[in-house]
């Protein structure tokens, strides 16, 4: 029988820390081996026994969740997890934590809605889970059922078997999650101006996105902006699914453009890869070119095989690059995709794909 996750909460209100405890012991492959109120505290528990993953947060007395996170990459690289409250402001800061080496970011829950407390387990020993199996410390986890898997049907209807008719017209969809958003920062670098549009989803918090997005921009060649409802999909910009919020593309006539609308979790998450990639199989067809990158579960596998069975060319990141090589795992296993690349070799592919329109 495996061992469970030891997971080490480091925050410092004695609320979250009773509450993070509390959803992390509802989980029987999570456990919580201490708590620490601030970072010198959890170095001691650290120098006494490593976790297997630390819930990590920012904002905390006599040193701050960044630094600290720092000098742990740097000296014993663990899988870190940051745990952070809803702020835009906040946002930015929290995304250099990306820069240090945590694998995740996730919201603090708030005590309220049952609905809320229940999507924060969730996605809290998910993302925990997902850290384990991250390259820089790997822990094998077994799955655990937490709540109803509800498929994309809830969102967007099945793609009729028919295919649409190719044009000149091209866009790409993407879906990533745990590791992605170096991932995706490296692949949109390597993007000429001339790059077909994209449309991403990122497995990440509402207002992160913003900040990730604004972030991507300022590295890249072509324009990075955090979808909104009816913005246009044109060559040489990104679009970034808002967190919280699923993201579709749709089209009318030649013009293809993304509705962003609120809806139930989806393999777990929202937004989500399927729902995405099913759009992109109903509404693009052949025009669409598919790229699921690194990540934990089985998001955008289903939806991966509707766009290939649609006609799209679909590209899944190989294991040796992936941080956790679960979602394009998943979508190979489907029979879903056509080339399985290293991450540097992906941007050129698309190129190579879209370049005869």
């Amino acid at each position: 029988m495996r061992e469970k996750i030891r997971v080490l909460i480091v925050d410092d209100s004695s609320v979250v820390r009773k509450t993070l405890s509390e959803i992390l012991a509802s989980d029987p492959a999570l456990e919580v081996m201490a708590t620490a109120a601030d970072p010198f505290i959890a170095a001691e528990k650290m120098g006494k026994e490593v976790p297997d993953v630390v819930l990590l947060d920012v904002e905390m007395p006599r040193m701050d969740g960044i630094t600290f996170l720092h000098k742990i990459m740097s000296q014993h690289p663990v899988p870190v997890v940051i745990c952070s409250s809803l702020t835009q402001a906040g946002a930015e800061t929290t995304l250099k934590a990306l820069e240090y080496g945590a694998v995740e970011i996730i919201l603090k829950p708030r005590i309220g809605a049952k609905q809320f407390l229940e999507e924060s387990r969730v996605r809290i020993c998910d993302a925990v889970k997902a850290a384990a199996m991250a390259k820089v410390k790997p822990v094998p986890a077994r799955p655990f059922a937490v709540a109803p898997k509800l498929p994309a049907d809830v969102i967007i209807p099945k793609p009729a078997n028919k295919a649409m008719v190719q044009t000149t017209e091209q866009v790409v969809v993407v879906g990533a999650s745990t590791g992605g958003t170096e991932a995706l920062r490296e692949f949109l670098m390597e993007l000429p101006l001339d790059a077909p549009g994209i449309v991403i989803v990122q497995h990440m918090p509402e207002h992160f996105t913003a900040a990730f997005a604004k972030r991507l921009d300022g590295l890249c060649k072509i324009t990075i902006k955090e979808a909104e409802n009816d913005d246009t999909v044109i060559t040489g910009r990104a679009l970034i699914a808002p967190g919280n919020r699923h993201t579709l593309l749709k089209r009318s006539g030649s013009r293809y453009y993304v509705e962003v609308k609120d809806g139930p979790f989806v393999c777990r998450h929202r937004p989500s890869v399927d729902v995405l990639f099913r759009s992109a199989a109903r509404y693009a067809g052949k025009n669409a070119v598919g790229i699921i990158m690194t990540g934990m579960g089985d998001d955008g596998a289903k939806g991966m095989r509707e766009m290939h069975d649609a006609g799209a060319h679909t590209i899944a990141q190989d294991e040796e690059t992936s941080v956790v090589f679960g979602m394009p795992h998943e979508a190979i296993k489907q029979g879903g995709v056509d080339k399985i690349l290293p991450l540097g070799s992906i941007a050129r592919e698309v190129m190579k794909r879209t370049a005869a329109g």
